[in-house]
């Protein structure tokens, strides 16, 4: 069972897990190992994305929409329009779905996920989870990178398959290119988090440094995952931006977005700490005010 903080109710709850049973199966029971082998490869993730691309793949919608508790009311465009489940899972909100504070000051989510923030980063020993760490270096491939935000904030934003997929800026500001690096494609449910040492640094990832306009640099790293066709990039280098613009999206699955900032600039909002403490993530969504620049 994975417990989640639910800051509406101020209370505890289970996460609905598609595909529970088969990512125990994976990544706790011995005679899963073969299996996952498979399943972390490229063409895994590539076939199942091409599937959801088909046309057969739309008649998947209703029922994961009726499942799932996704609003119609919310989506840009009618249901009608999507020609296959991977156009429906890449959908566009209304700008009234997610409303968020325009200051300047007001840190927001850069996306709907489940967060875990970890403070006072050691570049030698990133947390994944309890007893887990990984080197920043080696997620980021860039020394100088890793020195940058050694000593600063990380905040992990899970993306579960029934959420919106698409991440966004949480600032104004200048984003530059963005770096891919290859790897395979774990899942990031907790169950694999816990199970695979280094994961993230294992999955393959895309890095976007961002010269944020009220937060000094900021690093985007967004993680694949299994059955994660892709990671698209829609925003334009060297082109300034507004907060709460689009960067990007996910094709169909699960997957990660990670913020690093430098030593002394946010202030997240202490109840998502003080959970992010005991190993429990915190659900939000885009544009939720998740904490404050440090003055």
């Amino acid at each position: 069972m994975i417990q989640l903080y639910n800051r509406t109710t101020k209370k505890l709850e289970e996460e609905n897990v598609l595909g529970g049973r088969f990512l125990s199966l994976l990544y706790e029971k011995p005679y899963g190992k073969p299996l996952l082998f498979f399943v972390k490869r490229k063409f895994f993730s590539a076939f199942y994305g091409k599937l959801m691309d088909t046309r057969w793949s739309k008649k998947l919608i209703p029922s994961f929409m009726e499942n799932n508790g996704v609003k119609s009311s919310e989506l840009l465009e009618p249901l009608s329009s999507f020609q296959s489940f991977n156009e429906f899972f890449a959908r566009k909100l209304k700008k009234t779905a997610r409303p968020f504070d325009a200051a300047g000051d007001i840190l927001i989510s850069p996306a709907d996920a489940r967060l875990l923030v970890f403070e006072n980063l050691r570049k030698d020993a990133v947390l994944q989870v309890k007893g887990l760490t990984y080197e920043l270096e080696d997620l980021l491939k860039d020394k100088d990178l890793a020195d940058l935000f050694d000593g600063g904030t990380v905040l992990v934003f899970r993306l579960n398959p029934l959420d919106y997929h698409r991440f966004h800026f949480m600032d104004s500001g200048t984003p530059k290119e963005t770096k891919s690096i290859h790897g395979l494609y774990y899942s990031v449910n907790p169950v694999a988090l816990k199970s695979i040492p280094r994961l993230y640094i294992e999955n393959k990832r895309a890095l976007t440094l961002f010269e944020s306009n009220h937060f000094g640099p900021v690093l985007y790293v967004e993680v694949g995952a299994t059955n994660v066709g892709s990671i698209i990039e829609t925003y334009a280098p060297d082109v300034p931006v507004e907060k709460g613009a689009e960067k990007g999206y996910f094709k169909f699955g699960g997957s990660t977005v990670i913020l690093f900032f430098t030593k002394d600039t946010v202030m997240v909002d202490q109840d998502i700490l003080d959970f992010s403490l005991e190993g429990i993530e915190t659900r939000v969504l885009f544009g939720e005010t998740i904490g404050k620049r440090k003055n």
